[in-house]
């Protein structure tokens, strides 16, 4: 592959993968907190779930996503052969 098709590869893994991550964080921070009424009905540790999920839960999940892209990135970086020093 010449570089500039590299690049390209390179750039479009990195879109997919930040646009997978977004939608996970949508979906955590305002398509459940959308249905926070619905998922107080539900109780997880005695604590609405709702509240469960704004409480502990998204903060697990947005730590999650923290950890996938740095792992799925230095993976993607060794492929292509990435240098991170300028």
């Amino acid at each position: 592959m010449r570089r500039t098709e590299l690049q390209r590869a390179y750039w479009r893994r990195n879109l997919l993968l930040t646009l997978g991550l977004l939608v996970i964080w949508f979906g955590t921070t305002f398509v459940a907190g959308y249905y926070a009424e619905a998922l107080n009905r539900v109780s997880f540790m005695g604590f609405p779930l709702g509240f469960y999920i704004f409480a502990q839960g998204a903060l697990l999940v947005y730590l999650i996503i923290i950890v996938i892209y740095v792992t799925v990135m230095n993976r993607t970086d060794r492929r292509f052969r990435i240098d991170g020093r300028h």
